[in-house]
C-alpha cells in the first residue's frame, strides 16, 4: 500500500470520510499555498486572507461530513470556487472596495526565477516581486481576478469563467488584456517578461 502522501484526492476524501483526519491534513498541505496565495490576491490583506483560508476549509469539512460532496476529481477548482465565493461574500458584506494595500506577503508570479547568482537574486526576485504585485494591484479588478485564479489557482478558462460569471471568451479577453498591461509596465525590463 502506497504512503497516505501519494494518494489522490478521492482517495484521501474516501479516507477522511471513513475517519482518517490525516487524510483531510495531506489534502489541506497538498493545496495550501495555491488557496491561500489566490485569496490574498483578491483581498489583499494577509489577516482577511488567512480568516478566508481556514472558513474555506471549515466549509470543505462540513461538507465532507456530510456527504455533500460530489466526486467529480475536480477537488481543487471545488475548493477555489468556495474560496472565490468567500471573497466576494465578503466584499458585499463590507461594501468596501477591494484595492487594498498587500502587507510584506511577496508571492508573485513565478517569473523570478530568471536570475542565476544566489546573493544577487534575493535582492532582484524582492524587488520584482514588489513591482509585479504593484503592478497587478493597478489592472482593473476583473483583469487581476483572472490573473490571480489562472495563475495561482491553476484553474481553466472554462472555470474561471464559471466562478466569475461570464463567459469563457470574455474570461479569455480579460486574461488577454491584463497581461497586455502587465507587459506595458515593465518596459525597460527585459526579464520581466510574461
Amino acid at each position: 500500500m502506497k504512503p497516505i502522501q501519494h494518494a489522490s484526492d478521492t482517495q484521501l476524501i474516501h479516507l477522511f470520510r471513513d475517519g482518517n483526519s490525516r487524510a483531510l491534513e495531506v489534502l489541506v498541505l497538498r493545496y495550501k499555498n495555491k488557496i491561500f496565495t489566490s485569496i490574498l490576491y483578491l483581498v489583499k490583506d494577509k489577516y482577511l486572507a488567512e480568516d478566508i483560508f481556514q472558513d474555506v476549509f471549515i466549509r470543505v469539512i462540513d461538507t465532507l461530513r456530510k456527504n455533500r460532496y460530489i466526486e467529480d476529481g475536480k477537488f481543487l477548482p471545488w475548493v477555489m470556487r468556495i474560496a472565490h465565493n468567500l471573497c466576494i461574500d465578503h466584499f458585499r458584506k463590507i461594501r468596501h472596495s477591494p484595492f487594498v494595500r498587500i502587507g510584506d506577503d511577496r508571492d508573485a508570479f513565478e517569473m523570478v526565477n530568471l536570475f542565476e547568482r544566489a546573493s544577487d537574486v534575493k535582492v532582484m526576485q524582492a524587488e520584482l516581486y514588489d513591482q509585479v504585485r504593484d503592478n497587478l494591484d493597478t489592472l482593473p479588478k476583473e483583469q487581476r481576478e483572472v490573473l490571480v485564479l489562472r495563475h495561482y489557482g491553476d484553474l481553466s478558462f472554462k472555470e474561471i469563467a464559471d466562478m466569475t460569471n461570464c463567459s469563457v471568451n470574455t474570461a479569455l479577453g480579460r486574461m488577454r488584456y491584463g497581461l497586455i498591461n502587465m507587459r506595458k509596465m515593465f518596459p525597460e525590463n527585459p526579464t520581466a517578461s510574461l
